[in-house]
């Protein structure tokens, strides 16, 4: 018995050192984090090589996305190197990894974004990337600057600005995302249940939601009733156990500046979506801004729910 304790004490100390040692030899080299071009766009790299997101701004040759806009983040990988959200799915082939836009809008003339075609055109509604810059890194932090343009065919109506900043920490990425979006005319969004900030998560696994109560088990919300979406929370974490054996999550940060927000989740799409215009309209006049700001935690294993409370503390300030 004492001789497998310590075979097993000298297997973790292995699998320990194994761990930790990329990341010091990175730190002790002075690596920091990398953004490297790519066929389909950007992909952040940590000190050590490994992927984060990629920033994608063109669509694959051969994709199932049938929406007009790409711009989004696809693949999102925890630490541990796991795909946790999906692009363009058979039953959504509108949703792509982790985006923003919106259905129902109204600029000088009616558009949709998200890619839905429910409620307005999309025919010639496209968000066009300017530049994707790492503008600063380190060892443990990235800052990129992003620049989109939406345009309705050859018109810009509105220049959207988006700041991400990421680190690890506690074996996990942390996402800060800084959508400002200025409209070139005055810009209405209708009242809608979903719309917005959006991640698609996979789907292959058992799945469950978590806020700072604990499991949420509230149904799905009604794609066409705001009413029946769920109540403003600090965050909400769609963690799901793969069929593969790993388990996996995300969470979304809903920061306290932005306008007040229902959340248009689903266990059966995948979905989480912070959504703005539940509670009604947004109107932005134009050469005014409009500030969203959302935190992202990706995460190997279960919902870490004491890391997710202190995220949240000590954000709100920043």
């Amino acid at each position: 018995m004492q001789h497998r304790t310590s075979n097993f004490v000298k297997t973790v100390l292995l699998i320990v050192l194994y761990c930790i040692t990329p990341l010091s030899d990175a730190t002790a080299e002075g690596k920091a984090f990398s953004l490297e071009t790519t066929e389909h766009g950007k992909v952040l790299k940590t000190a050590d090589g490994r992927t984060v997101f990629q920033y994608m701004v063109r669509k694959p040759a051969g994709t199932n996305l049938s929406a007009n806009s790409t711009c989004c983040l696809f693949p999102v990988n925890t630490p541990m190197g796991t795909r946790i959200v999906d692009f363009a799915p058979g039953d959504h082939r509108h949703h792509r990894g982790v985006f923003l836009a919106w259905h129902a809008m109204e600029f000088s003339q009616r558009a949709d974004f998200w890619g839905w075609g429910e409620m307005a055109p999309t025919d010639g509604c496209k968000i066009v990337n300017q530049e994707v810059d790492l503008v600063g890194s380190d060892e443990s932090t990235a800052h990129l600057a992003i620049k989109n343009q939406w345009r309705i065919g050859q018109k810009t109506v509105m220049e959207e600005r988006l700041s991400i900043d990421v680190r690890q920490m506690q074996a996990v990425f942390v996402v800060d995302l800084h959508f400002q979006l200025t409209p070139t005319v005055d810009l209405t969004i209708d009242q809608t249940a979903f719309g917005g900030f959006c991640v698609k998560s996979r789907q292959d696994g058992k799945r469950v939601f978590f806020n700072p109560k604990g499991e949420v088990k509230l149904p799905s919300p009604h794609h066409l009733k705001p009413e029946t979406d769920w109540p403003s929370s600090p965050w909400y974490d769609y963690t799901i156990a793969l069929d593969d054996g790993k388990t996996a999550g995300i969470a979304v940060m809903d920061h306290p500046k932005n306008p007040p927000t229902k959340w248009h989740n689903s266990l059966s799409l995948a979905m989480i979506n912070p959504c703005i215009v539940a509670n009604g309209p947004q109107r932005v006049k134009k050469g005014e801004t409009l500030s969203l700001r959302y935190r992202l935690v990706v995460h190997d294993g279960r919902t870490p729910e004491k890391l997710l409370q202190t995220l949240w503390a000590t954000w709100p300030g920043t």
